[in-house]
């Protein structure tokens, strides 16, 4: 399980196994989390709108569960957009994410997931932060710890049957910039 293996940098691809944590999982209506459209009448291509808590939102929602391959965090009530915070004045991003499970060995997966699609898809300006819903989880502290190291993140980052199931769980989910090239594993 995550929290007690080592860094996630040596963790080997086949002790991810996550099959049967959550067999029957809850699936969310996700129908009310959707932004209004603009029309062309509405939209000034003058005026440089800053990065929103729901464009955040829209960045991470389609993140696949590692478990549940064809479920998204936001249908699994992993990610809700009242867990998001975007502060543009001191350029901070905050997210919180719930485990399905409070056992959830998935859990740092899934933060490292958030993490890296955030990094990617935003200006460098901004602070990142990932971490469990507060009591949402048994070994919390644990891997909020993990997904506030910057050097454990890095070399999560470096592993590359870690990084082959991160790439797993953002493909084929972009609300924004749908027309971005695919994720390769080189990254």
């Amino acid at each position: 399980k995550f929290p007690s293996c080592p860094p996630p940098s040596r963790i080997a691809i086949d002790e991810m196994d996550f099959t049967g944590l959550n067999s029957n999982p809850v699936v969310f209506d996700t129908s009310a989390n959707v932004r209004k459209a603009l029309s062309l009448e509405e939209e000034d291509d003058e005026v440089i709108d800053e990065v929103d808590t729901m464009e955040i939102f829209d960045l991470i929602r389609d993140i696949k569960d590692p478990e549940h391959e064809d479920l998204t965090l936001e249908a699994l009530n992993v990610l809700r957009l009242s867990n998001v915070t975007c502060d543009n004045a001191k350029n901070r991003i905050h997210v919180f994410f719930t485990p399905t499970v409070p056992h959830c060995s998935a859990s740092t997966l899934i933060g490292l997931s958030i993490r890296v699609k955030l990094l990617r898809s935003l200006p460098a300006r901004f602070k990142i932060d990932v971490a469990i819903t507060p009591g949402a989880h048994m070994q919390e502290a644990q891997v909020n710890k993990q997904l506030a190291d910057k050097e454990r993140v890095a070399a999560a980052l470096e592993n590359g049957s870690l990084i082959d199931v991160v790439h797993k769980c953002l493909q084929d989910g972009n609300r924004i910039g749908a027309d971005a090239p695919p994720i390769s594993s080189a990254a």
